[in-house]
C-alpha cells in the first residue's frame, strides 16, 4: 500500500513537473510570439494602398496595424521617443530616419538585400522618391501673355506677381526641394533675395500641402507653381493644359524609406519580414505612382526622367531642414 501511494505521489510529482515545464515553455512561447506589427508612416494615400496590398497578398492581413501621420508629427515622435516608440516598422522621410538613428540608435540592420542603385545605410532602404520641378498652366500663360519660365528665378519677375504658387517649408517637405534648389544655385545671400522676391509674387498662394500648387495651377488660379514633377507629368498626360519645366536650378529629390525599430523580440522579426515585402512586392505599384528608379532592374519612361537631377552638397538632416526653415522665414521679411 505504501509502495502504491509512494508510486502515485511520484507519478503526480512527475506529471506536475512536466506540466510546469510545459507551462513555462508555453508561457515563454507566448512571450516570444509576435504581436501585431505597428506601422507608422508619413506616406500619402497611394503609397499606403500599395504597401497594404503587398502585405495582404503576402498573407499578413490582420497581422499589422497601420497609422498614417504627417511628416512633422511622426518626425517629432521619432526624435522624442526613440526606440520606446510604439511602432515596430516605420516608413518615413529618410532624413528623419537618419537623424533619429544618430540620436537613439533605434533601428535594426536590414536582414535582406535590396540591390539599390545607390548606397544607403544598413538600417534603411527607400520605398519611393519625389522630385521637384516647375509646372505651368499653358492656357493661363497664353491668356496673361506670360513667357514660359525656365528657372525658379524667372518666377520672381514682376509679370508673375500674384500668379505663382509654392508650398510652405514650415508645413511641407516638398518646399525643401525648392529651397535646396535656390541655395544650391545662388548661395545664401543672393538666394535669400531670390526667395524673398518669389514669396512676394506668391502672395496668398503659399500652400501648406505639397499638392496645393499643382491644384491651383490646374484650376487656373495661378499660371505657375513649384511642386512634385510626377504630378505635373500625370496631369499633362490626362489632357489638362499643364506643362512641366526642369528648372535651371536643378531637380532635387527626397526619398521616403522603410526601417525596423529594434525591439529585440519576435515582433521585430515579423516587422523585418514585412519590410522586405514592401521593398520586394510593393515597389511595382510604388514606382507607377512615384516614377523614380531606385533599384536595379527598374525602368521609368523618359518623360519621368528629370533633365537636371542634382543633389544638395550637404547631407540632408533634420538640423539642415531647420536651418533652411529659418532661411525661408527670414526671406519672408
Amino acid at each position: 500500500m505504501l509502495r502504491t501511494m509512494k508510486g502515485m505521489l511520484l507519478t503526480l510529482l512527475a506529471v506536475g513537473l512536466i506540466l510546469t515545464m510545459a507551462g513555462c515553455g508555453s508561457g515563454g512561447g507566448k512571450a516570444e510570439e509576435a504581436k501585431r506589427v505597428v506601422i507608422y508612416t508619413n506616406a500619402d494615400e497611394e503609397a499606403v494602398a500599395s504597401m497594404e496590398t503587398a502585405l495582404k497578398n503576402a498573407g499578413y492581413d490582420g497581422k499589422y496595424l497601420l497609422q498614417s501621420m504627417g511628416t512633422s508629427e511622426l518626425g517629432g515622435k521619432l526624435l522624442a521617443e526613440g526606440g520606446k516608440i510604439e511602432a515596430d516598422l516605420v516608413t518615413m522621410s529618410s532624413y528623419f530616419i537618419e537623424s533619429s538613428q544618430s540620436q537613439h540608435a533605434m533601428y535594426k540592420d536590414l536582414a535582406f538585400t535590396t540591390d539599390a542603385l545607390e548606397s544607403y545605410p544598413s538600417y534603411y532602404t527607400p520605398i519611393l522618391a519625389n522630385t521637384g520641378s516647375i509646372f505651368v498652366n499653358t492656357e493661363v500663360l497664353k491668356e496673361k501673355g506670360l513667357p514660359m519660365p525656365t528657372s525658379i528665378k524667372d518666377l520672381t519677375k514682376p509679370e508673375f506677381k500674384g500668379l505663382v504658387s509654392i508650398p510652405n517649408i514650415m508645413d511641407s517637405s516638398t518646399a525643401w526641394l525648392l529651397v535646396q534648389a535656390i541655395i544650391g544655385q545662388y548661395g545664401q545671400e543672393e538666394g535669400k533675395a531670390v526667395l524673398h522676391n518669389l514669396i512676394e509674387n506668391v502672395g496668398p498662394h503659399l500652400e501648406s500641402s505639397g499638392s496645393g500648387p499643382i491644384k491651383k495651377v490646374q484650376a487656373g488660379e495661378v499660371a505657375a507653381g513649384f511642386g512634385l514633377r510626377h504630378q505635373a507629368v500625370k496631369a499633362k498626360a490626362s489632357g489638362a493644359p499643364i506643362d512641366y519645366v526642369d528648372p535651371l536650378e536643378g531637380n532635387f529629390s527626397l526619398t521616403e524609406s522603410v526601417a525596423v525599430v529594434d525591439k529585440k523580440n519576435a515582433t521585430t522579426d515579423l516587422a523585418m519580414e514585412m519590410a522586405e515585402v514592401i521593398i520586394k512586392d510593393a515597389r511595382k505599384d510604388l514606382i507607377a505612382n512615384y516614377p523614380v528608379a531606385l533599384y536595379h532592374g527598374e525602368t521609368v519612361e523618359d518623360v519621368n526622367k528629370p533633365a537636371k537631377s542634382v543633389k544638395f552638397e550637404q547631407p540632408l538632416t533634420v538640423e539642415l531642414l531647420k536651418e533652411h526653415q529659418d532661411f525661408f522665414k527670414s526671406a519672408q521679411n
